[in-house]
């Protein structure tokens, strides 16, 4: 892996990652940008133990833009974006970010503090059209290492107590832009999921070994290689939802082997592809999040993993978050894990075989 950092017209940084042989990145930013905003605020809500962020300013943010105005392509003669020059993965702080660096010193008081920390976006090809899927193993392995590069910066941050890389896809997840990218979130404090898992390893500091065990040997298997293993959880939230976990315990992507990255490839592009093939539809709407130790806490016990789900739970049906799920935070599942697991398989089939791909079934979704 190559890295060029640059420094774009209003300050922020972006980072250009390339496979050794790619030509040189010297594009500059000649862009009039306002200066970045501050950052902001956290308050605490005292009956959840959670703190909430309030970015009033991110509702000025880039909202669906056509595809000829795009910020995240390449710049061209005529037209600015936010990467200027071709780019095989990029990196670069949030020109909106939810918590940064840029704090004013009267975001403080009880249950207030500014939100310290650090967004900033992943666009995985130059390609607007193109998706994650299908990327070849070599620009997945790219990726991994940007990741991991991020995620070290990120950790390295101040104030930052947990790092979030994620991508959202499709426009019923509520995306902005539909260049295929990614984000990564330093938040100045451990999220409530994660601190969740945290109280099961103090219950059980063999946990997550226990579940990989358990899952390894139970029926939701979906691919596996000698590194990495992708199964429909046991007690799945959603109705089409896959967890990937590396074989060995490892806190975060950081610390992730060179054949470890190399393996994941393998094992996430096909069930991203039975996503893909799982119903008639354009681009099945997906969200990806890697599951990291927070930076100070559970180092050795965590076990990285990511979490993949789609709100789709039919061809023509959303999973909706109503009542019992927003309202209370109780999660009630359309589609039994062992059903989703095996309607996935079949469309890891035809999505290896596209010749079969007129032959979609799908018992019991209406």
């Amino acid at each position: 892996m190559r890295r060029t950092p640059i420094t774009l017209a209003d300050g922020r940084e972006l980072i250009y990652f390339d496979l050794e042989g790619d030509p040189p990145r010297q594009a500059r930013d000649l862009r009039d940008l306002p200066e970045p905003p501050q950052a902001s605020e956290v308050r605490l809500d005292e009956l959840r133990g959670e703190w909430v962020a309030i970015a009033a300013h991110r509702q000025a943010r880039t909202f669906q833009p056509p595809a000829s105005e795009c910020p995240l392509d390449p710049s061209r003669p005529g037209f600015s974006t936010e990467i200027p020059g071709p780019y095989r993965v990029v990196a670069f702080e949030n020109r909106f970010p939810s918590f940064s660096q840029r704090i004013e010193a009267s975001s403080t008081g009880p249950g207030l503090r500014p939100g310290q920390g650090r967004c900033e976006v992943v666009c995985f090809t130059p390609d607007h059209h193109g998706s994650f899927a299908a990327l070849p193993p070599a620009d997945v392995r790219l990726v991994m290492d940007a990741w991991a590069d991020r995620t070290e910066a990120l950790s390295a941050t101040p104030g930052v107590e947990q790092v979030f890389p994620f991508e959202n896809r499709g426009a019923e997840i509520g995306v902005t832009l539909a260049h295929p990218h990614g984000q990564i979130y330093g938040y100045p404090y451990v999220t409530p999921y994660t601190a969740q898992h945290l109280a099961a390893i103090e219950r059980d500091p063999d946990v997550f070994a226990k579940r990989l065990d358990r899952e390894r040997s139970g029926g939701r298997v979906l691919a596996a290689n000698d590194h990495w293993t992708a199964f429909v959880p046991y007690a799945a939230r959603w109705p089409f939802e896959v967890h990937v976990y590396p074989n060995r315990r490892v806190p975060d992507l950081t610390a992730l082997s060179p054949d470890e990255r190399d393996a994941f490839a393998g094992v996430y592009l096909p069930v991203l592809k039975a996503f893909d093939a799982l119903f008639d539809v354009p681009l099945m709407p997906y969200i990806a999040a890697w599951n990291q130790a927070p930076v100070h806490t559970a180092r050795s016990a965590y076990h990285l993993h990511l979490q993949l789900f789609t709100i789709r739970r039919a061809q023509n049906k959303l999973k909706y978050l109503a009542g019992s799920e927003s309202g209370m935070g109780a999660f009630i599942n359309d589609i039994r894990p062992e059903q989703a697991a095996s309607l996935l398989r079949e469309a890891l089939t035809r999505a290896a075989d596209p010749a079969s791909a007129g032959q979609k079934q799908m018992p019991g979704l209406s």
